[in-house]
């Protein structure tokens, strides 16, 4: 869709995409939290991971709340993506291995949240950006100083 300047203008997919990354972003971050709370009772991480979450969140919310986008844009029933990689998410062998792959979900996610930013707000997507790069700082220190 092109506006009367030339620009693109978002279209509703686009608010899905970025709803469906919100709240995997969000939700793979609360794992990781939970994992250093209460398994590796490191507060100082904990505290890293939750005020990241609460950015990111602010960030979306920024896209998304205004008329509620993201809501109006969901449609998990109709979604093709729902049944993908049921059978791999269903193993973990270990809590290391939630760990690492809740790091790599929200990883992946803050990437498209990055890319599908720039058609609306372009200092959102800088701050997913820097979302991204701290998430991997943080996921270093855990996997570090964590014993899993």
């Amino acid at each position: 869709m092109r506006s009367s300047r030339g620009q693109s203008k978002p279209d509703f997919s686009i608010y899905r995409i970025i709803d469906a990354n919100s709240n995997r972003c969000r939700e793979a971050l609360r794992v990781v939290e939970d994992i250093v709370r209460f398994c590796g009772e490191d507060k100082s991480i904990c505290s890293e991971l939750k005020r990241q979450r609460h950015a990111i969140s602010k960030s979306c919310d920024i896209l998304l709340k205004p008329y509620m986008k993201g809501l109006r844009a969901r449609d998990v029933s109709q979604d093709p993506g729902r049944a993908l990689g049921a059978k791999l998410e269903s193993r973990r062998s270990d809590i290391r291995d939630v760990l690492i792959a809740n790091f790599r979900r929200s990883e992946e996610s803050l990437r498209v949240l990055e890319e599908m930013s720039k058609l609306i707000d372009a200092k959102v997507s800088e701050a997913f950006k820097r979302a991204r790069f701290r998430i991997y700082d943080i996921e270093k220190k855990c996997m570090l100083s964590l014993e899993l």
